[in-house]
């Protein structure tokens, strides 16, 4: 009896590793989820660094508005279209939404190569962001892990998120000093053909835990933890648009960079930041302290964010907190989605991740405005305190998060 006693509490514990381990299922989706995420988001973050100095040589390019139209069209047809496609994958399935997003990304891309115009290019990335398949996506991986390793799967989309950043900032001067916009475009719609091709043959089949029934919109409506993730990857991203509209001209004059140079930042920082990440994403799973990193994360982003308002002229401070903020910001983008999947009813994280992404392309536009305007008219400081402000009304509402059993 005495000698069986202590083995029982080490064979719970040798097992609690395991059960946390992705099984050879879980491993495969969410490695294949993630590059088909890495590589739709390598299409779509080549033509940011470029377009608006790349756009003089089409009709229209002179024109500030008409090239800020072409950059908003796909956010904003994204926005309206990714509660109906999430609820679309709730009743048919992931795979047929996300192929059917793929080929209008393709299509959408090779208008936009065809056209010697920036009307024409804002036709094809409008018709490029109606493929709005972040939520069937994220919803997929949620159907392929078990609670217990899902954040850790969404930490593999996200990390491959900042990745495709980097990649793109490295290779889009490159594309476009090599094959003009046009080319750039035809790189984009072969990136898109990839995806498709992820989707339709090497992701692994896995069925929806549920029957698909039809999704309700107030069900997800009602919910207030769910309001409150919405509410956080709004903020979240808004804060983000905002520092890019400042980021780039502010380490260019204090580090002597030029645009093309920037990824020398860029890469290193975001790869630290992921690296950093990592360690604790594995705390939260295995402590089970979702809510505790939640307002941690939050808490840690107002304040590199206020310290960054009073750091504007050293480029080492600026650079330390850059990372700072970007681990702050890998941890919320794995968590959060995660959470969302474990909140909503599970016959609805379609519906739900695709209200998800909604306030998330939402907040991507009014960072990006409400940064310009605050740079404009004030300081490159005020766009920083801006963020700490939001970041703060953002901890105090995840402090009423109810952590999920």
């Amino acid at each position: 009896m005495n000698s069986a006693a202590p083995s029982q509490p080490v064979q719970a514990e040798s097992a609690k590793p395991a059960k946390l381990k992705l099984t050879p299922t879980e491993r495969r989706a969410s490695t294949t989820l993630a590059l088909l995420f890495a590589v739709r988001m390598l299409g779509l973050f080549l033509l940011t660094p470029v377009f608006a100095d790349a756009a003089k040589t089409l009709t229209g390019g002179s024109n500030a508005a008409l090239v800020g139209a072409a950059i908003g069209a796909y956010g904003l047809t994204q926005a309206i279209l990714q509660i109906p496609l999430g609820m679309a994958s709730d009743r048919f399935g992931r795979r047929p939404v996300i192929i059917g997003g793929m080929v209008l990304f393709i299509i959408g891309g090779i208008i936009c190569a065809l056209s010697d115009s920036v009307t024409g290019v804002v036709v094809g990335r409008s018709i490029q962001g109606l493929g709005a398949i972040s939520a069937a996506i994220t919803a997929w991986v949620a159907d392929a892990t078990r609670p217990e390793v899902r954040t850790r799967a969404m930490a593999m989309v996200g990390g491959s998120i900042g990745i495709s950043f980097a990649l793109a900032l490295v290779l889009s001067p490159l594309l476009v000093e090599i094959g003009g916009l046009s080319g750039l475009f035809w790189v984009i719609s072969l990136l898109g053909f990839v995806s498709l091709l992820l989707a339709t043959f090497i992701v692994p089949v896995v069925p929806l835990q549920v029957p698909a029934i039809q999704s309700r919109p107030r069900d997800v409506l009602r919910n207030g933890d769910l309001l409150r993730l919405n509410f956080g990857v709004f903020c979240l991203h808004c804060i983000l648009m905002s520092i890019f509209v400042v980021a780039p001209p502010l380490l260019i004059g204090l580090g002597g960079f030029t645009t093309g140079t920037l990824w020398k930042v860029y890469l290193p920082v975001i790869l630290a930041s992921f690296v950093a990440m990592v360690p604790v994403v594995f705390y939260t799973e295995t402590r089970h302290v979702h809510k505790q990193s939640l307002e941690w994360s939050v808490a840690g982003l107002a304040i590199v964010m206020a310290i960054m308002a009073f750091a504007t002229q050293s480029f080492t401070a600026i650079v330390i907190l850059f990372v700072g903020y970007f681990v702050a910001f890998n941890i919320l983008e794995a968590l959060q989605p995660s959470l969302v999947s474990r909140v909503a009813p599970a016959e609805h994280k379609g519906l739900a991740l695709g209200f998800y992404n909604m306030s998330q392309a939402l907040g991507v536009a009014a960072g990006g405005a409400v940064g310009g305007l605050l740079a404009r008219y004030t300081s490159i400081s005020a766009v920083f305190l801006m963020g700490a402000a939001l970041a703060a009304i953002w901890f105090f509402t995840a402090r009423s998060f109810k952590s999920p059993t």
